[in-house]
Protein backbone atom coordinates (compact mmCIF):
# COMPACT_ATOMS: atom_id res chain seq x y z
CA UNK A 1 0.00 0.00 0.00
CA UNK A 2 0.91 3.20 -0.68
CA UNK A 3 -0.60 6.12 1.17
CA UNK A 4 -0.04 8.85 -1.30
CA UNK A 5 1.05 7.50 -4.80
CA UNK A 6 0.54 10.50 -6.26
CA UNK A 7 3.61 12.20 -4.42
CA UNK A 8 5.49 8.82 -3.52
CA UNK A 9 5.63 7.45 -6.64
CA UNK A 10 6.32 11.17 -8.41
CA UNK A 11 9.14 11.00 -11.37
CA UNK A 12 12.42 12.23 -10.43
CA UNK A 13 12.37 14.89 -12.80
CA UNK A 14 8.79 16.06 -11.77
CA UNK A 15 10.06 15.95 -7.77
CA UNK A 16 13.01 17.68 -8.74
CA UNK A 17 10.70 20.56 -9.88
CA UNK A 18 8.61 20.90 -6.89
CA UNK A 19 11.45 21.06 -5.08
CA UNK A 20 12.80 23.56 -6.92
CA UNK A 21 9.47 26.05 -6.50
CA UNK A 22 9.38 25.24 -2.99
CA UNK A 23 13.01 26.08 -2.35
CA UNK A 24 12.80 29.26 -4.35
CA UNK A 25 9.93 30.32 -2.09
CA UNK A 26 11.78 28.99 1.13
CA UNK A 27 14.64 31.30 0.36
CA UNK A 28 12.32 34.65 0.05
CA UNK A 29 10.06 33.36 3.20
CA UNK A 30 13.55 32.81 5.82
CA UNK A 31 14.43 36.28 4.14
CA UNK A 32 11.76 38.23 4.83
CA UNK A 33 10.87 36.27 8.30
CA UNK A 34 14.00 34.84 10.34
CA UNK A 35 16.71 37.76 11.27
CA UNK A 36 19.37 35.12 11.40
CA UNK A 37 19.06 33.89 8.39
CA UNK A 38 18.48 37.56 6.69
CA UNK A 39 22.02 38.72 8.35
CA UNK A 40 23.97 35.39 6.94
CA UNK A 41 22.56 36.11 3.43
CA UNK A 42 23.66 39.29 3.41
CA UNK A 43 27.18 38.67 4.97
CA UNK A 44 27.38 36.11 2.25
CA UNK A 45 26.12 38.74 -0.54
CA UNK A 46 23.10 36.21 -1.27
CA UNK A 47 19.82 37.94 -2.32
CA UNK A 48 16.32 35.08 -2.40
CA UNK A 49 16.54 35.82 -6.07
CA UNK A 50 19.91 34.44 -6.37
CA UNK A 51 18.17 30.83 -5.51
CA UNK A 52 17.00 29.59 -8.79
CA UNK A 53 16.30 26.11 -7.89
CA UNK A 54 17.73 23.17 -6.10
CA UNK A 55 20.97 23.56 -8.29
CA UNK A 56 21.56 26.57 -5.75
CA UNK A 57 20.96 25.03 -2.59
CA UNK A 58 24.91 24.94 -2.05
CA UNK A 59 24.93 28.47 -1.51
CA UNK A 60 22.48 28.92 1.19
CA UNK A 61 23.99 28.70 4.73
CA UNK A 62 24.19 26.49 6.78
CA UNK A 63 22.56 25.78 10.12
CA UNK A 64 23.94 24.28 13.33
CA UNK A 65 22.38 23.14 16.85
CA UNK A 66 24.13 25.19 18.19
CA UNK A 67 22.47 28.10 16.12
CA UNK A 68 19.00 27.03 17.88
CA UNK A 69 20.47 26.98 21.22
CA UNK A 70 21.63 30.42 20.62
CA UNK A 71 18.11 31.59 19.85
CA UNK A 72 16.49 29.95 22.24
CA UNK A 73 13.73 29.73 23.05
CA UNK A 74 11.90 31.03 19.56
CA UNK A 75 14.29 33.42 17.92
CA UNK A 76 14.18 31.09 14.54
CA UNK A 77 10.42 31.34 14.67
CA UNK A 78 9.57 32.44 11.13
CA UNK A 79 5.87 33.34 12.28
CA UNK A 80 4.21 34.76 15.48
CA UNK A 81 3.59 33.30 18.67
CA UNK A 82 -0.19 33.62 18.04
CA UNK A 83 0.83 31.48 15.05
CA UNK A 84 1.76 28.68 16.32
CA UNK A 85 -0.01 25.77 17.80
CA UNK A 86 2.47 23.37 19.43
CA UNK A 87 6.21 23.55 20.86
CA UNK A 88 8.15 20.72 21.32
CA UNK A 89 11.63 20.45 23.08
CA UNK A 90 14.55 17.54 22.67
CA UNK A 91 16.93 17.71 25.70
CA UNK A 92 20.37 20.04 25.36
CA UNK A 93 23.73 19.09 26.23
CA UNK A 94 23.65 22.53 28.25
CA UNK A 95 20.88 22.00 30.08
CA UNK A 96 18.58 24.41 28.05
CA UNK A 97 16.62 22.68 25.70
CA UNK A 98 16.08 22.52 21.77
CA UNK A 99 12.74 24.23 20.76
CA UNK A 100 11.44 23.44 17.70
CA UNK A 101 7.55 24.80 16.79
CA UNK A 102 4.54 24.16 14.47
CA UNK A 103 1.78 25.81 13.13
CA UNK A 104 -1.59 24.07 12.59
CA UNK A 105 -0.56 23.55 8.51
CA UNK A 106 2.74 21.80 10.12
CA UNK A 107 1.15 19.73 12.38
CA UNK A 108 -0.92 18.52 9.31
CA UNK A 109 2.03 17.91 7.24
CA UNK A 110 3.56 16.30 10.06
CA UNK A 111 0.69 14.02 10.17
CA UNK A 112 0.99 13.02 6.54
CA UNK A 113 4.73 12.01 6.15
CA UNK A 114 4.25 9.67 9.64
CA UNK A 115 0.61 8.46 7.93
CA UNK A 116 3.28 7.35 4.64
CA UNK A 117 5.54 6.18 7.41
CA UNK A 118 2.49 3.51 8.58
CA UNK A 119 1.73 2.09 5.14
CA UNK A 120 5.46 1.92 4.34
CA UNK A 121 5.60 -0.72 7.67
CA UNK A 122 2.70 -2.47 6.26
CA UNK A 123 -0.04 -1.19 8.57
CA UNK A 124 -3.96 -1.26 7.53
CA UNK A 125 -6.36 0.69 8.33
CA UNK A 126 -8.77 -0.12 11.32
CA UNK A 127 -5.90 -2.24 12.82
CA UNK A 128 -4.77 -1.45 16.84
CA UNK A 129 -1.65 0.52 17.11
CA UNK A 130 0.42 1.21 20.24
CA UNK A 131 2.44 3.63 20.88
CA UNK A 132 5.15 2.97 23.23
CA UNK A 133 7.36 6.48 22.06
CA UNK A 134 7.80 9.04 24.88
CA UNK A 135 5.07 11.41 24.92
CA UNK A 136 5.38 15.33 25.81
CA UNK A 137 8.25 17.43 24.61
CA UNK A 138 9.34 14.60 22.94
CA UNK A 139 8.72 14.45 19.26
CA UNK A 140 8.32 10.80 18.99
CA UNK A 141 4.90 10.32 21.23
CA UNK A 142 2.49 12.81 19.41
CA UNK A 143 4.36 12.53 15.91
CA UNK A 144 2.93 9.06 15.57
CA UNK A 145 -0.23 9.08 17.51
CA UNK A 146 -1.72 11.71 15.10
CA UNK A 147 -0.03 10.13 11.75
CA UNK A 148 -1.59 6.85 12.84
CA UNK A 149 -4.88 8.91 13.38
CA UNK A 150 -4.52 10.10 9.90
CA UNK A 151 -4.04 6.31 8.50
CA UNK A 152 -6.81 5.32 9.88
CA UNK A 153 -5.58 3.23 12.48
CA UNK A 154 -7.30 3.03 16.26
CA UNK A 155 -3.86 4.37 18.50
CA UNK A 156 -3.25 2.74 22.31
CA UNK A 157 -1.22 5.98 24.19
CA UNK A 158 0.69 3.74 26.74
CA UNK A 159 3.78 5.69 26.12
CA UNK A 160 7.15 4.06 27.56
CA UNK A 161 8.09 2.01 30.02
CA UNK A 162 5.77 -0.28 32.06
CA UNK A 163 6.97 -3.79 30.41
CA UNK A 164 4.36 -5.72 31.81
CA UNK A 165 1.43 -3.51 31.28
CA UNK A 166 2.78 -3.34 27.15
CA UNK A 167 2.34 -6.84 26.98
CA UNK A 168 -0.67 -7.50 28.69
CA UNK A 169 -2.00 -4.78 26.09
CA UNK A 170 -0.16 -6.63 23.42
CA UNK A 171 -2.62 -9.22 24.33
CA UNK A 172 -5.66 -8.05 25.18
CA UNK A 173 -5.79 -5.34 22.79
CA UNK A 174 -4.66 -7.49 19.53
CA UNK A 175 -2.38 -4.58 18.79
CA UNK A 176 -1.42 -5.28 15.03
CA UNK A 177 1.30 -2.64 14.90
CA UNK A 178 4.00 -1.14 17.67
CA UNK A 179 6.37 1.50 18.00
CA UNK A 180 9.02 2.30 19.95
CA UNK A 181 13.14 1.96 20.76
CA UNK A 182 14.50 -0.76 18.91
CA UNK A 183 16.64 -2.02 21.91
CA UNK A 184 13.21 -1.66 24.11
CA UNK A 185 11.63 -3.74 21.42
CA UNK A 186 14.57 -6.96 22.44
CA UNK A 187 13.68 -5.81 26.29
CA UNK A 188 9.67 -7.08 25.16
CA UNK A 189 10.77 -9.93 23.14
CA UNK A 190 13.16 -11.13 26.39
CA UNK A 191 10.03 -10.42 28.67
CA UNK A 192 7.38 -11.97 26.27
CA UNK A 193 9.93 -15.31 25.96
CA UNK A 194 10.70 -15.29 29.58
CA UNK A 195 7.05 -15.28 30.53
CA UNK A 196 6.51 -18.28 28.62
CA UNK A 197 4.19 -16.38 26.08
CA UNK A 198 3.69 -17.80 22.76
CA UNK A 199 4.60 -15.29 20.13
CA UNK A 200 2.31 -16.99 17.77
CA UNK A 201 -0.42 -16.00 20.43
CA UNK A 202 -0.14 -12.63 19.33
CA UNK A 203 -1.76 -10.44 16.61
CA UNK A 204 1.66 -7.33 16.62
CA UNK A 205 2.80 -7.81 12.89
CA UNK A 206 5.40 -4.56 12.60
CA UNK A 207 7.64 -2.97 14.91
CA UNK A 208 8.33 0.47 14.04
CA UNK A 209 11.73 1.49 15.49
CA UNK A 210 13.48 4.48 15.52
CA UNK A 211 15.08 7.14 18.24
CA UNK A 212 18.18 5.38 18.41
CA UNK A 213 20.63 3.43 16.02
CA UNK A 214 20.43 -0.11 15.30
CA UNK A 215 21.83 -2.56 13.27
CA UNK A 216 20.56 -5.43 10.85
CA UNK A 217 21.69 -8.19 13.44
CA UNK A 218 19.40 -6.49 15.77
CA UNK A 219 16.33 -7.23 12.96
CA UNK A 220 17.00 -10.36 12.75
CA UNK A 221 17.15 -11.17 16.80
CA UNK A 222 13.85 -9.60 16.93
CA UNK A 223 11.96 -10.80 13.71
CA UNK A 224 13.07 -14.40 14.81
CA UNK A 225 12.26 -13.97 18.12
CA UNK A 226 8.90 -13.06 17.73
CA UNK A 227 8.54 -13.72 14.34
CA UNK A 228 7.24 -10.12 13.23
CA UNK A 229 8.29 -7.17 10.80
CA UNK A 230 10.91 -4.73 12.27
CA UNK A 231 11.19 -2.06 9.78
CA UNK A 232 13.13 1.63 10.43
CA UNK A 233 11.75 4.92 10.96
CA UNK A 234 14.06 7.76 11.10
CA UNK A 235 13.11 11.82 12.23
CA UNK A 236 14.43 14.08 14.81
CA UNK A 237 12.82 17.01 16.27
CA UNK A 238 14.88 19.67 14.53
CA UNK A 239 13.52 18.74 10.80
CA UNK A 240 9.89 17.87 12.01
CA UNK A 241 9.93 15.13 14.54
CA UNK A 242 9.37 11.04 13.43
CA UNK A 243 8.33 11.14 9.78
CA UNK A 244 10.92 12.03 7.59
CA UNK A 245 12.28 9.19 6.65
CA UNK A 246 10.79 5.06 6.89
CA UNK A 247 11.52 1.24 5.62
CA UNK A 248 9.06 -0.21 3.24
CA UNK A 249 8.45 -3.17 4.68
CA UNK A 250 8.93 -4.71 1.26
CA UNK A 251 12.59 -4.02 0.53
CA UNK A 252 13.44 -2.86 4.17
CA UNK A 253 16.39 -1.41 2.64
CA UNK A 254 16.78 1.72 3.46
CA UNK A 255 14.38 4.55 4.35
CA UNK A 256 12.66 6.29 1.95
CA UNK A 257 12.67 10.33 2.95
CA UNK A 258 9.61 12.24 2.45
CA UNK A 259 11.56 14.63 -0.54
CA UNK A 260 8.97 16.78 -1.25
CA UNK A 261 9.78 18.22 2.07
CA UNK A 262 12.78 17.18 3.20
CA UNK A 263 15.12 18.36 0.78
CA UNK A 264 18.41 16.34 1.53
CA UNK A 265 22.31 16.53 1.02
CA UNK A 266 24.77 13.70 2.12
CA UNK A 267 28.00 15.88 2.61
CA UNK A 268 31.58 14.79 3.60
CA UNK A 269 31.34 16.17 7.42
CA UNK A 270 35.42 17.98 7.44
CA UNK A 271 34.72 19.73 4.33
CA UNK A 272 30.98 20.22 3.65
CA UNK A 273 31.58 18.92 0.38
CA UNK A 274 29.07 16.52 -1.55
CA UNK A 275 29.55 12.88 -1.46
CA UNK A 276 28.56 10.23 -3.75
CA UNK A 277 25.44 8.30 -3.92
CA UNK A 278 26.50 5.41 -1.21
CA UNK A 279 29.21 7.02 0.26
CA UNK A 280 28.76 7.93 4.30
CA UNK A 281 28.74 11.61 4.97
CA UNK A 282 26.93 13.33 7.07
CA UNK A 283 23.27 14.25 6.14
CA UNK A 284 21.76 17.55 5.98
CA UNK A 285 17.95 18.40 5.99
CA UNK A 286 16.39 21.62 4.11
CA UNK A 287 13.00 21.64 5.06
CA UNK A 288 10.81 23.10 2.52
CA UNK A 289 7.36 23.48 3.22
CA UNK A 290 7.70 24.23 7.21
CA UNK A 291 6.27 27.09 8.17
CA UNK A 292 6.91 27.95 11.95
CA UNK A 293 10.87 27.05 12.17
CA UNK A 294 11.81 26.48 8.56
CA UNK A 295 15.33 25.40 8.57
CA UNK A 296 18.13 25.95 5.97
CA UNK A 297 20.78 23.32 5.27
CA UNK A 298 20.94 21.37 9.13
CA UNK A 299 23.50 20.05 10.02
CA UNK A 300 22.33 16.74 11.97
CA UNK A 301 25.39 15.45 12.66
CA UNK A 302 24.15 12.04 11.97
CA UNK A 303 26.19 9.96 9.32
CA UNK A 304 24.51 7.38 6.38
CA UNK A 305 24.65 7.27 2.87
CA UNK A 306 22.20 8.07 0.05
CA UNK A 307 20.23 5.50 -2.72
CA UNK A 308 18.31 7.04 -5.70
CA UNK A 309 18.11 3.46 -7.06
CA UNK A 310 14.39 2.59 -7.94
CA UNK A 311 12.84 0.70 -5.03
CA UNK A 312 10.59 -2.60 -5.54
CA UNK A 313 7.86 -1.14 -3.66
CA UNK A 314 7.51 1.27 -6.27
CA UNK A 315 8.45 4.88 -3.90
CA UNK A 316 10.55 6.90 -6.07
CA UNK A 317 11.93 8.86 -3.39
CA UNK A 318 15.51 8.55 -2.34
CA UNK A 319 16.35 5.99 0.43
CA UNK A 320 18.78 6.95 3.35
CA UNK A 321 21.16 4.29 5.22
CA UNK A 322 20.96 3.06 8.93
CA UNK A 323 22.63 6.16 10.54
CA UNK A 324 26.05 4.80 10.87
CA UNK A 325 26.88 6.78 14.00
CA UNK A 326 27.13 10.63 14.94
CA UNK A 327 29.49 13.25 13.96
CA UNK A 328 29.78 14.38 17.86
CA UNK A 329 29.35 10.85 19.64
CA UNK A 330 31.86 9.33 17.45
CA UNK A 331 34.75 7.34 19.75
CA UNK A 332 38.22 7.96 18.54
CA UNK A 333 40.87 5.13 20.23
CA UNK A 334 44.01 5.19 19.20
CA UNK A 335 43.23 7.34 16.19
CA UNK A 336 40.72 5.20 14.95
CA UNK A 337 37.15 5.72 15.26
CA UNK A 338 34.64 3.43 16.57
CA UNK A 339 30.60 3.29 16.38
CA UNK A 340 28.54 1.69 18.54
CA UNK A 341 27.17 0.15 15.54
CA UNK A 342 30.12 -1.77 14.85
CA UNK A 343 30.17 -3.55 17.86
CA UNK A 344 26.25 -4.63 17.26
CA UNK A 345 27.64 -6.20 13.64
CA UNK A 346 30.46 -7.95 15.31
CA UNK A 347 28.63 -9.76 17.78
CA UNK A 348 25.10 -8.66 18.39
CA UNK A 349 23.51 -12.45 16.69
CA UNK A 350 26.52 -14.31 17.25
CA UNK A 351 26.51 -17.74 19.28
CA UNK A 352 26.24 -17.29 22.61
CA UNK A 353 25.31 -13.56 22.52
CA UNK A 354 22.61 -11.80 23.87
CA UNK A 355 21.86 -8.29 21.76
CA UNK A 356 22.36 -6.52 25.15
CA UNK A 357 25.78 -4.44 25.77
CA UNK A 358 27.64 -1.46 26.57
CA UNK A 359 30.88 0.19 25.89
CA UNK A 360 33.46 1.66 28.58
CA UNK A 361 35.91 4.04 27.44
CA UNK A 362 39.29 4.59 29.91
CA UNK A 363 42.57 6.86 29.78
CA UNK A 364 45.37 4.54 30.93
CA UNK A 365 48.36 6.37 30.84
CA UNK A 366 48.11 7.98 27.61
CA UNK A 367 46.50 5.37 26.04
CA UNK A 368 43.01 4.86 25.69
CA UNK A 369 40.87 1.41 25.94
CA UNK A 370 37.64 0.21 25.05
CA UNK A 371 35.78 -2.21 26.76
CA UNK A 372 33.09 -3.95 25.20
CA UNK A 373 30.67 -5.08 28.23
CA UNK A 374 28.07 -7.74 26.40
CA UNK A 375 25.40 -10.39 28.22
CA UNK A 376 25.78 -14.31 26.88
CA UNK A 377 22.49 -15.60 26.30
CA UNK A 378 20.65 -17.89 28.75
CA UNK A 379 21.50 -20.89 27.55
CA UNK A 380 25.24 -20.01 27.78
CA UNK A 381 24.77 -19.54 31.31
CA UNK A 382 22.90 -22.10 32.53
CA UNK A 383 24.87 -24.55 30.71
CA UNK A 384 28.18 -22.83 32.22
CA UNK A 385 26.93 -22.50 35.86
CA UNK A 386 26.55 -19.37 37.81
CA UNK A 387 29.45 -20.25 39.87
CA UNK A 388 31.50 -21.13 36.73
CA UNK A 389 30.77 -18.19 35.17
CA UNK A 390 31.93 -15.16 37.61
CA UNK A 391 35.68 -17.58 37.02
CA UNK A 392 37.66 -15.55 34.18
CA UNK A 393 40.34 -18.37 33.84
CA UNK A 394 37.77 -21.32 32.66
CA UNK A 395 37.89 -22.15 29.62
CA UNK A 396 34.79 -21.79 27.96
CA UNK A 397 34.40 -17.90 29.77
CA UNK A 398 38.28 -17.69 28.03
CA UNK A 399 37.12 -19.18 24.57
CA UNK A 400 33.75 -16.98 24.27
CA UNK A 401 35.71 -14.02 24.97
CA UNK A 402 38.70 -14.66 22.56
CA UNK A 403 36.36 -15.02 20.00
CA UNK A 404 34.66 -11.76 20.97
CA UNK A 405 38.17 -10.10 20.88
CA UNK A 406 39.08 -11.20 17.16
CA UNK A 407 35.62 -10.42 15.51
CA UNK A 408 35.81 -7.04 17.21
CA UNK A 409 39.15 -6.89 16.15
CA UNK A 410 38.44 -7.87 12.27
CA UNK A 411 35.80 -4.93 12.77
CA UNK A 412 37.64 -1.84 14.41
CA UNK A 413 40.99 -2.46 13.57
CA UNK A 414 41.71 -2.27 17.28
CA UNK A 415 42.55 -4.37 20.30
CA UNK A 416 38.64 -4.21 23.02
CA UNK A 417 38.72 -6.06 26.28
CA UNK A 418 35.32 -8.05 26.41
CA UNK A 419 33.92 -8.39 29.46
CA UNK A 420 30.81 -11.12 29.73
CA UNK A 421 27.57 -10.19 31.21
CA UNK A 422 25.15 -12.31 32.98
CA UNK A 423 21.66 -12.48 31.22
CA UNK A 424 19.87 -9.10 32.48
CA UNK A 425 23.30 -7.24 34.09
CA UNK A 426 23.45 -5.00 30.49
CA UNK A 427 21.34 -1.78 30.44
CA UNK A 428 17.63 -2.19 29.53
CA UNK A 429 15.73 0.80 27.93
CA UNK A 430 12.09 1.21 29.60
CA UNK A 431 10.75 3.13 26.47
CA UNK A 432 13.74 5.96 26.23
CA UNK A 433 16.81 5.82 24.46
CA UNK A 434 19.20 3.81 25.72
CA UNK A 435 22.28 5.06 26.88
CA UNK A 436 25.17 2.35 25.49
CA UNK A 437 28.53 4.47 25.88
CA UNK A 438 30.16 5.45 28.67
CA UNK A 439 33.10 7.69 28.25
CA UNK A 440 35.54 7.99 31.08
CA UNK A 441 37.94 9.18 30.17
CA UNK A 442 37.14 12.86 31.40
Amino acid sequence: MIWNPEIETMPCLALEKLQSERLQKLADYVYARVPMYRQRMDAAGLKPSDIGGIHDLHKLPFTKKIDLRDNYPFGLFAVPMDQVTRVHASSGTTGKPTVVGYTQNDIEMWAEVCARCFAMSGAKPGEMFQNAYGYGLFTGGLGMHYGAERFGCTVIPISGGNTARQIMLLQDFQTAVMACTPSYALTLADEILRAGIDPKSLKVRTFILGAEPWTEEMRTELEAKLGTHAVNIYGLSEIIGPGVSNECVEAKAGMHIAEDHFLTEILNPATGEPVADGEVGEIVFTTLTKEAMPLLRYRTGDLCSLNREKCICGRTHARMSRILGRTDDMLIIRGVNVFPSQVEAALVGQTHFAPHYALVVTREGHLDAIEVQIEVQDGFYRELGEGRFADANDDAVRHLCARARKALHEVLGINAEVTLLAPGKAPRSEGGKLKRVFDRRK
